[in-house]
């Protein structure tokens, strides 16, 4: 969510002609977007402020913008305690910032927004066109919780429960992908709760995740963060209808044990949480899971933690977050005798070890297999690019382009560790290098055999048998060596699809066909045409 604020808040002080920069030491204005959902992120506030002191020490300082929640939650406290602040505005305030730049040198008071204005709030950033280029982008559709846990601050930060139009919403997704954006990521602090009227219906996330279904240029899906209780069984089918929803949901329980589900005041039990996930597995097969977990919850006792513990190994979560508790201040379990900084710590250490090996677990499985991944960026100074699998897997794959950047691929899964796959490209079939070579041989023979006097012609035989990746051909396999590593990889085009892309080296290419004798599967009179031209001045 803060990321979606981040770029909204660049987009919106754009208009008053300011642009985010990297150059810490020439700026006119510092905004600082904040979350409260962890103790030191807070603190973290102050730690950055003090460092921006330090670079104005001798110079005009910068105006400087607290926004998120920390300045929704701690706001007075803020000014009153760092007077370096001019001005905090809340998750739900931050479109008054253009405003406030136009009269930064008309008004010497210190400014506090932080009133819950989420109407006025979407009307602003839906007359702004949302710039972000990123291939897999998010689009925040919910704002608000109703759910009142006691240990969270969201509802108490973000306010009650909006819902965005599913018009809105339908056009900013339209114009992300105008700007090459082939994933959306739907939003909320409780999205799976998203519900809107509009023209006599009532709009469902399942609703609006099947209008969104219909935009061609757009690949997946996904949404976040969800709520069991929430898990309505139209999400459920729909994740079995839709063909873009990606079979991945990050689904928190925060705890196994009822005792402390109930303490937590959490809405549902054990028992639901595992029926939410078997109804998943049912309607969609090989579906995977991440959650959150809080450790040493006061109250918690080793019976409660090994019930958490006992539900990790029975759902496998795949990709999970997990933190030892903190006191928020407001929330009701602050009244709560909270356990001992040990105890909460060796917890911690032993689920997230659990955690750990369940993801290493599901990486390892996935070495030697083909899987699709979509391409988001190319790595920095690296000849190789970062993208995800459907299941939110972090793959760098190498061997391709930036023409690859935005679309699915099918890459084979060749190494892992415990956070990342590693990945070279395949297309629909692997040969190993001797099988390779022979076929290459086998070609080049071919060849000679129709053209003896290309036997003496090194670049003439190596260019032919380039062109022939060119011809109608229904199968072809390219080779690209990777120093160590060996490649090899073959695919099916229709008759009526030419080779767009090949490798200029004729010693870096092995093309044949897969279809018996190469003689029988080409056009033979284009074949005549490449002799043809080979054979020209």
């Amino acid at each position: 969510m803060n990321e979606y604020d981040s770029n909204r808040l660049s987009d919106l002080v754009k208009k008053v002609g300011y642009e985010r920069t990297k150059d810490l030491e020439n700026i006119d204005c510092y905004i600082l977007n904040t979350c409260h959902i962890r103790e030191k992120a807070t603190e973290k506030v102050y730690h950055d402020i003090g460092r921006l002191k330090k670079i104005y020490k001798n110079k005009k300082k910068p105006a400087v913008f607290i926004t998120g929640c920390v300045a929704q939650a701690e706001n007075d406290e803020m000014l009153n305690r760092e007077p370096y602040i001019d001005a905090v505005v809340g998750p739900q305030s931050y479109q008054n910032i253009p405003q406030i730049l136009e009269r930064l040198n008309e008004r010497k008071d210190k400014l506090n927004f932080t009133n819950f204005d989420v109407i006025k709030k979407f009307d602003t950033l839906n007359e702004i066109k949302n710039t972000n280029t990123k291939i897999s982008s998010f689009v925040t559709i919910q704002e608000g919780c109703n759910k009142f846990c006691n240990f969270c601050v969201v509802p108490y930060t973000r306010g009650p429960e909006y819902s965005r139009s599913p018009s809105e919403i339908i056009r900013e997704v339209k114009d992300l992908i105008s700007n090459g954006v082939v994933e959306i990521t739907l939003l909320g602090q409780n999205v799976n709760a998203y519900s809107r009227k509009e023209n006599g219906s009532n709009f469902k996330l399942s609703d609006l995740i099947l209008e969104l279904e219909n935009i061609n240029e757009l690949k997946r899906i996904r949404y976040t963060t969800s709520h069991p209780k929430d898990m309505t069984s139209d999400l459920i089918k729909c994740h079995r209808v839709s063909k873009k929803l990606v079979p991945f949901i990050h689904l928190p329980i925060q705890s196994g044990s009822n005792k402390i589900l109930k303490s937590m005041n959490r809405k549902h039990s054990r028992e639901e949480y595992l029926n939410t996930i078997k109804n998943l597995v049912n309607i969609k097969p090989g579906i995977k899971f991440s959650s959150d977990f809080i450790v040493g919850y006061p109250g918690e006792t080793q019976k409660d933690f090994e019930e958490t513990l006992s539900l990790i190994n029975k759902v496998k979560f795949i990709n999970s977050f997990s933190f030892i508790y903190n006191e928020r201040p407001g929330t009701p379990a602050t009244k709560l005798y909270p356990l001992k900084k040990d105890i909460q710590h060796d917890r911690l250490i032993i689920l997230q070890n659990l955690l750990s090996n369940i993801q290493s677990q599901y990486n390892q499985d996935q070495v030697g297999k083909i899987r699709k991944v979509l391409i988001e960026n190319k790595m920095k100074k690296q000849e190789k690019y970062f993208g995800r699998l459907d299941s939110f897997t972090s793959v760098v794959t190498e061997n391709i382009n930036d023409r690859d950047i935005g679309k699915i691929i099918n890459v084979r899964i060749k190494d892992c560790n415990k956070n990342t796959l590693f990945a070279v490209v395949r297309m629909n079939g692997i040969l190993d290098k001797e099988k390779a070579h022979q076929k290459r041989k086998e070609l080049e023979n071919w060849i000679i055999d129709y053209d003896p006097s290309l036997k003496d012609n090194k670049d003439k035989l190596g260019k032919l048998m380039e062109w022939c990746l060119a011809l109608p051909c229904r199968h072809y396999i390219i080779y690209r060596p990777l120093g160590d590593v060996d490649l090899y990889s073959f695919s099916s085009l229709g008759t009526d699809r030419t080779i767009i892309e090949i490798n200029t080296n004729p010693d870096h290419m092995c093309p044949w066909t897969t279809l018996g004798k190469l003689s029988s599967k080409i056009n033979v009179d284009i074949f005549n045409l490449c002799i043809k031209l080979l054979q020209s001045p």
